[in-house]
């Protein structure tokens, strides 16, 4: 062996040794840190987790807001709630009031059509009346109305009607057993026929003019109802309202429903509503005749449309006095809703003629209708209604 070999096994000897020796002794090669090493894969693999966790919540999420969207959302996300009239649910402005309902009785016989005023109503309630002719409860809260009428007396049934909306309440008379029928609704009305029963309102005055008929000559303005409601100690504000309101659906939502037939009683007053797709409202007409408001000239479009269901007998007297069934559950009250296109099969209910109408679909969930006015039909059965 020469002198280079015998370097070279020397110098791997003594790396061998020091190498041994640092196992044992140095701190850098002790077992004593092996655990310590161990604990960076196990962090690395709960990290992991966790990052599989969030990201399966997170999707699941994802999940939850499409399923939403794809529902159209909850009803309390598509609600319109706020600083809104509550009869007709537009933003209050110069130009939206939130006064207290006033609601006014009107004729619909052939001389007394057509009629002033409907066309600024935010709701009207049409029901048939003795000798089958219909009346109306035009109510009035978002705007003044300078004309209304022809103004007709009251029936129990409709002061009911009336009594939802905790309105003032206005007539032209009514036959002596409905007064006390009617003092016992508690209600703030205002006659303006006589002052023997409930305040007397001197704002109406006759207009020979437009009829031959007398109870087609009546007629009378908000304004002086409202003037005559504080003297009578009545508030301007309050009042209680059935609707609930949504932004209108978009153009390529809206349905292909575009003929809604009521035959309310007999051909005289048969309802038909036809619906514009692009203004998304519907035209009524009456009789086959399109519903003008004589003062503007204009054809009545109103929003939406519902139609209740409900008993109706008569009459039940000499004079051909009607009974109508104006509160119920929901498991007794059918209806049907007519908004953007479509109909809305549900039910309506009340549970005294102190509350407000309530309407639902078929799964008990609250309608909510397109802002502006609506048109309420009463009707005895599903078979007078046809679309």
């Amino acid at each position: 062996m020469n002198i280079k070999m015998i370097k070279i096994w020397s110098i791997f000897a003594l790396s061998l040794t020091i190498c041994l020796v640092s196992v044992f002794i140095l701190p850098g090669c002790s077992t004593s840190q092996q655990p310590v090493q161990e604990e960076t894969p196990v962090q690395e693999e709960e990290a992991e987790e966790e990052t599989q966790e969030t990201a399966e919540e997170q999707g699941e999420a994802v999940e939850v807001e499409e399923a939403e969207e794809e529902a159209g959302g909850s009803i309390a996300d598509l609600e319109i709630k706020g600083n809104i009239n509550i009869l007709n649910g537009f933003e209050l402005s110069d130009t939206v009031s939130d006064d207290r309902p006033v609601a006014v009785m009107v004729e619909n016989s052939p001389p007394a059509r057509p009629q002033s005023g409907l066309i600024n109503a935010d709701i009207v309630f049409e029901v048939v009346d003795e000798y089958n002719i219909t009346r109306y409860i035009a109510v009035f809260s978002s705007k003044e109305a300078d004309i209304i009428g022809a103004v007709r007396s009251a029936r129990i049934y409709y002061a009911e009607i009336a009594r939802s909306l905790d309105p003032i309440y206005v007539f032209w008379g009514t036959y002596d057993d409905a007064y006390p029928v009617l003092k016992k609704m508690d209600m703030d009305a205002l006659d303006a026929n006589s002052d023997v029963h409930f305040p007397y309102t001197n704002a109406g005055w006759r207009d020979y003019s437009r009829s031959d008929i007398s109870w087609s000559t009546a007629f009378i303005n908000t304004q002086g109802i409202k003037e005559d409601a504080i003297e009578s100690g009545y508030s301007l504000e309050g009042g209680q309202s059935p609707m609930r309101f949504k932004i209108d659906a978009v153009e390529s939502e809206r349905g292909s429903i575009t003929d809604i037939n009521i035959n309310i009683s007999i051909a005289e007053y048969i309802i038909d509503f036809k619906y514009n797709k692009d203004k998304n409202n519907y035209s009524k007409f009456t009789a086959g005749t399109p519903h003008i408001d004589f003062d503007s000239g204009e054809q009545i479009n109103v929003n939406n449309i519902i139609v209740l269901v409900t008993n109706i007998d008569g009459p039940i007297d000499q004079y051909g006095h009607m009974v109508v069934r104006t509160i119920g559950t929901h498991e007794i009250g059918e209806a049907y809703y007519f908004l953007d296109g479509n109909v809305i099969e549900g039910t309506w209910g009340r549970s005294s003629i102190f509350d407000p109408f309530e309407f639902r679909d078929l799964d008990g969930n609250p309608v909510l209708f397109n802002r502006g006015s609506t048109w309420v039909c009463m009707i005895p059965d599903s078979t007078r209604l046809s679309y």
